[in-house]
Formats: structure tokens, C-alpha cells, sequence
């Protein structure tokens, strides 16, 4: 039996506006989101929205390293997460790392 622990931190971005630029809200991805916190995007983006800024980070992390050969990487977008499928079946995916 062993424990596996993952450190990750998502990416992230910030967008500073000029005065007047973000009136209503903040546009992420054509979506136009009011000001506050916006918990997920359709995207799967969490953000934080006001008139001065936005700023924004992925709800998932990638993984980068593990068997590419016995096993492929397929993103849920309703989980917002990347998930490990074994090509073959019969035989189990082992994760090494995932970044941001």
C-alpha cells in the first residue's frame, strides 16, 4: 500500500483594465461576468473580477509525467479535469507529476 501526494498549482493570469474599460463587468472567453468572484467559467477559469483588474486561474492541472505509451490523457470538462485512461485495458495508468 502506498500514499501518493500531488503538489500542484494551477496557471494563472491577471489582466489590469484602464479606467473606464471594464464598466459592467469583466469579459472572459466572450462572456461577459459581473463583478465579484466567479467561482468557474465556462472554460474552467476561476476568477476574481473588478473594475481595476481580473484575474484568473485553471481549475485543473496536465499531467506531463507518465507512460505515454501504455496510457493517453483525455480532458473532462465537466469535472475540469485532465483523467488517465490506460490504452490497453488490462493494464492500470501510473501518474508521476501534473503542472499548472
Amino acid at each position: 500500500m502506498g500514499i501518493i501526494v500531488t503538489q500542484g498549482d494551477a496557471s494563472c493570469f491577471r489582466k489590469l483594465f484602464k479606467r473606464g474599460e471594464a464598466e459592467k463587468g469583466c469579459m472572459v472567453d466572450g462572456v461577459l461576468y459581473p463583478f465579484g468572484e466567479i467561482s468557474r467559467t465556462e472554460n474552467c477559469l476561476t476568477c476574481s473580477c473588478s473594475k481595476y483588474e481580473l484575474h484568473c486561474c485553471t481549475l485543473y492541472t496536465t499531467p506531463v509525467s507518465y507512460d505515454k505509451e501504455s496510457c493517453k490523457v483525455i480532458f473532462n470538462e465537466k469535472n475540469c479535469d485532465y483523467e488517465m485512461v490506460p490504452k490497453n485495458p488490462s493494464k492500470e495508468c501510473t501518474q508521476y507529476a501534473r503542472v499548472g
